[in-house]
Order: C-alpha cells, then structure tokens, then sequence
C-alpha cells in the first residue's frame, strides 16, 4: 500500500527545525549536529528560495543513463535515474509518494568510475512534477546532497529563514544614494536604499566617526539607523545582500551628488560589498 505525507505548513515546518537534530542510524547512540558541512549557506538558501520541495531520502535503486542520452551532462559527471523512499519531507507544498523517482548527475568516484548511490540517504531540493505524482525534477542537475546530520540541522535552518513572516525580501536594484558630510573633518553618513521584490523598504547605513573604524549597518523597514548593524554571514539577509547587490554602485544611484559626494558614497558602497564577501551559490559568474 502506498502512503503519501501530507503537506507541512509554515508552523510545523517552523517547528522541526528548531532545537538540534538527533538522527539514529544502524542502532549507533543519537548524535547531536553541531558542525556545519556540505554546501554553503549560500547555496543552500538559493535551492531553498527556488524550489518548494526539500526531501530526507534514502536512494532504492540507480539507473545509470546512457551518455548518449544525458543531454547537457558536464564533463567528468554521471547521469542516472534513482528511485528514492522519502523519509522526511522537510519542506512541501502538498503531499508527495512514499517514493518517488528522479534524475541526477553526480561526479566520477576518484578512480573514474560511477558512485555506487544504492542505499544512500541524500537530501534533494525539487520541484513537482505535473501529472506525475510520483516523479519530481531537481532544481538542478546536482541538487542531492550525502544526508549527514550537521547538513541536516543546516537545511532546516535555511528553510525556516526562507518560510518565515519576516524574511528579508529579495534585492532587486539600487535607488537613490547619497552621502552627508558631518561637521568635522571625516565626519558623514552615506545611505543608499534598496529596490526589493516586494517593494518592502530595505537600506544600508554607513557612518565614518573621526578616530573610529568605518562601520555600517542594515534597516529593514522604514527607520533608518544603526541599531540593527550588519547582517551576520550565513543568515537571509546577508544572503540577499551579498547575492543581490549589484559589485559598484551605479551613476543613476548618484545623480543628486556632487562629484566629491559621490566619490565617498562609491567608496562607502564599496566597503559594503567588500564586507559582505563572495556569494558562494555555486552560480557560474
């Protein structure tokens, strides 16, 4: 008999990520995730944002796919068809097979040869599949990952950021900047506010003080101040930052300035970026 799980809500999703994951294999003693592995926050919150199915899967059997047939495999990668007994759903928008069917691509083991997937327990970010139920689409070719109980408290963490009320919205573009000097030498404020794709109001705050470190800060809403800081790495916002903003600050943004007023405010945006880092989300860029 087949059996489906019913669909997750916000609040039960928002409830098994909280707290460590305790996972038990093969009779060994409970162990509690503490240590990050696997993929970068970076990538796991765009897989996240892209698709609405994250899948806690033990693989049944592997089918490798002829090359000839796997259009658009990269070099060095394996194609096959896997069927895969669904052990948790930790994100879904209705309800889904026991088990279901999928393709991916996975790279050659060290000697060259295709991995051995039989009974390996993943964790896969898809997408459904219309009129068919029991298939479901990667959200690309390599979106499985080796289940392991730290990437596991990992990907609970980035979706319960992702489904929640208040989750910082995506960066579209850069509006109006501007930078205040202050009364003394070295003294200003540069503040540049942010298209988003909801039109929520988003801006950066940087402040230059005579004899201290320049430092800078997020606003999410429509009070613009410090008290907020910086977003720290590896959560939402600074995903949607480091992402989303543009690498430099474009002349649009600066029409209002002067030329010296722009060139701090250019300076200041790129503290910023430099700030923030690399966005890791396994993107070609």
């Amino acid at each position: 008999m087949k059996r489906s799980f019913p669909a997750l809500t916000a609040m039960s999703l928002f409830l098994i990520g909280c707290g460590p994951v305790i996972a038990r294999q093969n009779g060994t003693p409970d162990v509690i995730a503490t240590e990050s592995s696997g993929p970068p926050y970076a990538q796991l919150a765009r897989l996240a944002l892209d698709g609405d199915i994250v899948l806690d899967a033990t693989i049944r059997s592997a089918a490798r796919i002829p090359p000839a047939e796997a259009v658009g495999l990269a070099p060095g990668h394996v194609r096959f068809y896997v069927t895969a007994d669904v052990g948790a759903l930790i994100r879904a928008n209705g309800p889904l097979p026991a088990r279901v069917g999928y393709l991916v691509d996975v790279p050659f083991d060290p000697r060259g040869r295709a991995p051995n997937l039989k009974r390996q327990r993943v964790v896969a970010f898809a997408r459904a599949v219309a009129g068919r139920p029991d298939q479901v689409q990667l959200l690309t070719p390599d979106a499985q990952f080796p289940w392991t109980p730290a990437l596991d408290q990992r990907v609970r963490g980035v979706v319960r950021d992702v489904i929640a009320p208040d989750a910082p919205p995506a960066v579209t573009g850069i509006g109006n900047a501007f930078h205040v000097p202050g009364t003394l030498p070295g003294e200003g404020e540069t503040q540049i506010f942010l298209k988003t794709a909801n039109s929520n109001p988003v801006s950066l705050l940087i402040l230059r003080r005579p004899g201290e470190e320049k430092r800078w800060a997020l606003s999410l809403g429509d009070i613009i101040d410090e008290a907020g800081g910086a977003p720290q790495r590896d959560t939402l916002a600074w995903y949607r930052l480091a992402c989303g903003l543009p690498e430099t600050l474009p002349d649009t943004s600066l029409q209002s300035q002067d030329e010296e007023n722009a060139t701090i405010a250019r300076e200041d945006y790129g503290f910023v970026r430099q700030q923030l880092g690399r966005c890791d989300d396994g993107r070609d860029r």
